[in-house]
């Protein structure tokens, strides 16, 4: 792979203008360390628009962006089943990858792309984003410090504001791999190496969920190799807002994350008291600054040669543990995740 100096500035190219290639475009042309040169999507007039907002080109073929000498790493955040397509030329190309989760829905066209790839896989980054949050980092950084003592649980609660239509849902892979995918990604980066998960799960409200076999509710078991689990609750809808919270809860006391507000601002008043402004309704707005630091990580790992985290392995076993939740739903049972190779 091509060496750049500290004091480089890259030249980016996205792939993907949709929803989070325009996060990424936003905060690729914020950061200093980075330019963007290429918009590429199938559909053009698309990736015109997204790039004529930040003064680079557009395209709808990959190649036009991967030949380029200037384009020195790539977002990969187009639909999933181009993931690994995309990863791999890129690669091939000399290009470090920062690409957005999942990997891909199936295990073996990851461990195709992982093989045809070879040893430069350990360039690509994938987005985890919630690691770079500023408060779950902090959390992460005090336990680790033995702050809490040992960690004996963690508790991960994830809803989304509102279910995803339902033609997004028809394509998804299901709730496990689309959604809980960060939350699997969360108790991996506290708990290390997860041996079993136990899911159960129910469509509650969500006739679109319930049209493709999927769930829109779910509680979840994971496991360690020293015992310690990880509970996450999962939920397609919540009445008041985007509910993220996080517990490490350890033998000498607990580190919570909570919700996050637009302001702290407090009202107390004879009409009510401990009035505070509602959540923040939208992944946009709650992890604006760890995709902001999550790029920022991917820059210095390019200037510095060091391989960037989370890694292509981390974004497998996601999708491993995403997979053995599914087929816990399924069966009704605890699935090792040894029953897929680990």
């Amino acid at each position: 792979m091509t060496e750049y100096t500290e004091a480089a500035t890259v030249g980016i190219g996205i792939f993907g203008s949709g929803r989070i290639g325009q996060v990424h475009a936003a905060n690729v042309a914020l950061n200093p360390g980075s330019t963007l040169l290429w918009v590429c999507d199938p559909r053009l007039d698309a990736a015109t628009e997204l790039a004529q907002k930040y003064g680079a080109r557009a395209t709808d073929n990959p190649n036009d962006v991967l030949s380029d000498p200037a384009v020195q790493a790539v977002l990969v955040g187009s639909s999933t089943p181009t993931h690994m397509d995309l990863t791999v030329q890129s690669v091939r190309a000399g290009k470090r990858v920062l690409c957005e989760k999942p990997l891909d829905l199936e295990l073996d066209v990851i461990d195709a792309a992982r093989a045809d790839a070879g040893p430069d896989i350990e360039h690509v980054m994938v987005g985890f984003n919630r690691r770079f949050d500023p408060n779950v980092a902090e959390v992460h950084r005090r336990v680790e410090a033995g702050e809490i003592g040992q960690l004996e649980q963690l508790t991960i609660i994830s809803r989304d504001p509102t279910p995803p239509p339902g033609e997004y849902l028809a394509v998804s892979g299901g709730m496990f791999r689309d959604m809980t995918i960060h939350d699997f990604d969360m108790a991996r980066f506290f708990l290390g190496e997860i041996t079993s998960v136990y899911a159960t799960g129910s469509a509650l409200f969500s006739d679109d969920a319930r049209a493709v076999g999927d769930v829109d509710s779910a509680s979840l078991i994971l496991t360690n190799a020293a015992g310690v689990q990880c509970q996450i609750i999962n939920s397609r809808h919540c009445g008041y807002g985007y509910d993220q919270r996080l517990e490490a809860f350890g033998s000498l006391g607990s580190l919570r994350v909570g919700n996050q507000r637009d302001t702290t601002v407090v009202f107390d008043g004879a009409s009510a008291t401990d009035v505070k402004n509602p959540i923040q309704n939208f992944f946009l707005e709650r992890y604006a600054a760890a995709y902001q630091i999550e790029l920022q990580h991917f820059l210095t790992s390019i200037a510095s040669g060091v391989a960037p985290s989370p890694s292509f392995e981390d974004g497998r076993e996601a999708v491993v543990c995403a997979l053995a939740a599914q087929r816990s739903l399924s069966e009704g049972r605890v699935v090792a995740l040894s029953e897929f190779g680990l």
